[in-house]
């Protein structure tokens, strides 16, 4: 239960924060409303390590494969990525073609059992669901 709680919670802040970050950018730029969130994003989880419990910060370097350390390289990415979108298309359409993008690579992820996850017998009910949302973009964005 926590799980949907925290999904719905997350995706309703991506949102959020996706339309904050689009007018910020209108009275600077791109990047540095980019940089600007990677720097409050570090300093509130400078702040939530030092409530929360002072684990030793070297201990990401332990992870084995190094490559998964680019997750803030990814973000800030991503950062750009929902501005422009959301820019470009208005919120409701960005993040209706952002959610189902996630959908879709998260389950070939699984299906190929990419970058260490557990590998997924293919569903054809789970393509059919891709299929069934992509389907519902090019409804929504229907003018």
């Amino acid at each position: 239960m926590w799980g949907i709680i925290f999904a719905l919670v997350s995706g309703a802040l991506m949102s959020i924060q996706g339309v904050f970050n689009t007018e910020v950018t209108k009275v600077s730029n791109i990047w540095t409303a980019t940089g600007f969130v990677q720097l409050t994003a570090f300093l509130t989880c400078v702040a939530a390590w030092l409530v929360t419990g002072r684990e030793p910060v070297m201990k990401v370097f332990d992870v084995q494969d190094k490559y998964m350390l680019l997750g803030g390289v990814i973000g800030a990415f991503i950062t750009f990525t929902v501005i422009k979108s959301m820019g470009d298309l208005g919120p409701a359409r960005a993040v209706l073609i952002i959610v189902v993008s996630q959908v879709v690579v998260a389950w070939l992820i699984e299906l190929f059992g990419l970058f260490g996850v557990e590998k997924a017998a293919f569903e054809w009910r789970k393509l059919m669901g891709m299929l069934l949302a992509i389907g519902g973009i090019i409804l929504f964005k229907w003018d």
